[in-house]
C-alpha cells in the first residue's frame, strides 16, 4: 500500500493572483484592520478590501474579526452582512451576491488536499453564493459549490454541493430538510 508522501508536495501550478509584497502587505492590513476584533468600523474595511482589488458593492457590513485570504479573488454585492470572526479562504474566487448573510464563525473554504493521491495535491475551486443566501453560524462552504438564491444553510452545518434556490439544508453533510418561504413585510 502507497503512503502519503510530503516530500514531494509541490503546488508550484497554484497563482495566488499577486506578488509577494502585495501579499505581505495585504497579510498586515488584513491582521490589523479585519481580523482586529478591536476595529468596529465597516468602512475602514471595506475602504481597504476595494484598495487590494475586491469588488465590493454598497451597505456592505463588515464585522470584528473578520479574516480574508486574498481581497483580489472578492465579489460582494450590494447590503451583504459578514459576521464575527467569518473567514474567507479564498483561493479561487469567491462572489457573494447582494443582499446575503453569512452569519458568525461562517468558513468559506476553497481549498482541499486530494487524499488519494500520494502528493496530497492541493485542489481549489470557486464558490458562487448567490442574492439571498443565508449560511449559518459556524457553518462552512467548501470550493465548487453553489449556493442557489435565497437558499438556506443552517447553524453548524457543512456544504460541499450546491445547494437549491429557495431551500434550507441542515446536517454534515448538508442535506435538504424544506422550502424556504419569504413572507413579504
Amino acid at each position: 500500500m502507497t503512503e502519503t508522501n510530503l516530500s514531494i508536495y509541490n503546488n508550484d501550478w497554484f497563482d495566488e493572483g499577486a506578488g509577494f509584497f502585495k501579499r505581505t502587505l495585504w497579510f498586515i492590513i488584513n491582521t490589523l484592520v479585519l481580523i482586529n476584533p478591536l476595529n468596529p468600523l465597516s468602512g475602514i474595511k471595506v475602504f481597504f478590501l476595494r484598495l487590494f482589488g475586491a469588488k465590493i458593492g454598497k451597505g456592505v457590513v463588515i464585522k470584528p474579526g473578520v479574516n480574508i485570504k486574498y481581497p483580489w479573488k472578492l465579489k460582494i454585492g450590494d447590503h451583504t452582512w459578514i459576521g464575527e470572526r467569518v473567514w474567507i479562504d479564498n483561493l479561487d474566487h469567491v462572489t457573494i451576491g447582494s443582499h446575503c448573510c453569512l452569519s458568525q464563525e461562517a468558513f468559506v473554504l476553497i481549498g482541499n488536499h486530494n487524499y488519494s493521491k500520494d502528493t496530497f495535491d492541493l485542489m481549489v475551486a470557486p464558490v458562487v453564493i448567490e442574492n439571498g443566501v443565508w449560511i449559518g453560524a459556524r457553518s462552512i462552504v467548501t470550493g465548487g459549490v453553489t449556493c442557489m438564491s435565497h437558499s438556506v444553510l443552517a447553524v453548524n452545518s457543512v456544504t460541499s454541493k450546491t445547494m437549491d434556490a429557495y431551500s434550507i439544508y441542515r446536517g454534515n453533510p448538508a442535506t435538504k430538510v424544506k422550502e424556504r418561504v419569504i413572507e413579504p413585510s
